[in-house]
């Protein structure tokens, strides 16, 4: 029976959650005993109204290996098994493991919604979060010391694009509708601005860089996309879509293919090596709403885009005029929610989303929860999903850390 519509949940400095496995339990029928269950850490005299950040760790009670990825070893070793049947049986044993997620830590410290999120590659315990007001959270939760927390400038300093510098740990890229896209950091000091709007009414809203080309890019608000080297020299500024750029991703295997979306409702392919303008893009892929998001598989080998109402596409990067994969999925957008974004998993072939429950959407039912949900990004199919009654607000961005064990979620709305 489906759970009565509750309101929502107080939230609270630090939870920790330990629950015992519930192995083939749905999140409606877990949700009953969880309240039982859910410890609540002692309050805080600061504010804390949102930003909400929860990591789920598989760390009670994971089902062991069943004796077919056994077998699979065996046969793939003595060269009778194909590797993707030895993937899948692994990929299998993975979404067995995600029954005994649970919380496993909380916090809150923004007094504004938080905006982005970004793991530390060589630590996996370690992420850095921004939010709404320009604050920086530097969490290593592996470990009882005080998060390092950067204070932002408040109002209009919206922390919009976040990533660990991969040549010095230590560091971190940061775009923002301040409007600069910087290099700093952990204590917060500006070692290199890399690009700079001197005007409120231009702020940047996306960035990623690349290890091997030496290069940032960075997308704001009125379509420019620009390109720099990790000197700060800028390459080339140019108008690539009619509004707002929402995300820019690099190929992890060629970082010379560029994905830039937008809320003109189209994902574009780049070819950093012959970019001469505006119409010199390798492919157009339109969409039926404004586009949050373009991620490029960890194996570089599909596309993953997010739109603002209830669409999912799955693109192959060697076929982009191919009908993509369509996943329908509610999670719609609205001025006070920060977007929306699906993500991949770093070793398997499944994306992780956040729902949006929408009255308007061909498969809601009545009170449905707010779940984490996980897919197939072969199939389409849904997997798993996660919920936890004492985090049930919309958990807007998703990102499992580069060793795949652990998930963090961002709560993303103003309340």
């Amino acid at each position: 029976m489906a759970p009565r519509k509750r309101p929502e949940a107080q939230k609270t400095p630090e939870v920790v959650v330990r629950p015992k496995s519930k192995r083939n339990r749905s999140p409606r029928e877990l949700e009953p005993e969880a309240k039982k269950l859910c410890v609540k850490g002692p309050g805080s005299s600061r504010r804390f109204d949102s930003g909400c950040l929860w990591a789920g760790l598989a760390s009670l009670r994971v089902p062991p290996l069943c004796s077919s990825i056994v077998r699979a070893l065996h046969q793939h070793k003595l060269g009778t098994a194909a590797w993707p049947s030895l993937q899948q049986g692994l990929q299998q044993s993975f979404l067995n493991s995600l029954a005994s997620y649970r919380i496993f830590q909380k916090a809150a410290p923004f007094d504004r919604r938080a905006t982005s999120l970004a793991w530390h590659p060589t630590h996996p315990s370690t992420l850095a979060v921004g939010s709404k007001g320009g604050d920086i959270l530097l969490w290593n939760f592996g470990i009882k010391d005080k998060p390092t927390f950067i204070k932002g400038i408040g109002a209009g300093g919206s922390i919009t694009g976040l990533k660990f510098n991969p040549l010095n740990t230590n560091q971190f890229f940061t775009s923002s509708m301040e409007g600069t896209t910087r290099l700093q950091d952990f204590k917060g000091n500006t070692l290199r601005v890399f690009a700079s709007s001197d005007t409120c009414n231009v702020w940047f809203c996306s960035l990623d860089i690349s290890v091997k080309s030496r290069v940032v890019v960075t997308g704001d608000n009125v379509g420019h996309v620009i390109l720099l080297n990790m000197d700060g020299r800028e390459l080339w500024n140019l108008r690539m879509h009619k509004k707002k750029v929402t995300h820019v991703a690099l190929n992890p295997c060629c970082d010379w293919l560029l994905a830039t979306a937008s809320v003109d409702q189209t994902v574009k392919i780049w070819d950093l090596r012959q970019v001469r303008g505006k119409s010199s893009f390798l492919h157009s892929l339109p969409h039926r709403h404004p586009v949050n998001a373009a991620h490029f598989s960890p194996d570089g080998a599909q596309l993953l885009t997010t739109d603002q109402k209830s669409e999912i596409r799955v693109y192959s990067a060697c076929q982009w005029d191919c009908p993509p994969s369509l996943i329908p999925h509610p999670h719609r957008h609205f001025q006070h929610l920060t977007p929306i974004k699906a993500s991949w998993h770093p070793r398997y072939n499944l994306i992780v989303v956040g729902r949006y429950p929408d009255p308007n959407f061909k498969s809601c039912s009545p009170h449905e929860l707010r779940t984490i949900d996980v897919f197939d990004g072969s199939s389409g199919k849904i997997m798993y999903q996660l919920y936890d009654p004492e985090s049930s607000g919309i958990m807007s961005l998703n990102e499992f850390n580069p060793m795949g064990d652990t998930l963090a979620s961002v709560m993303g709305e103003c309340t």
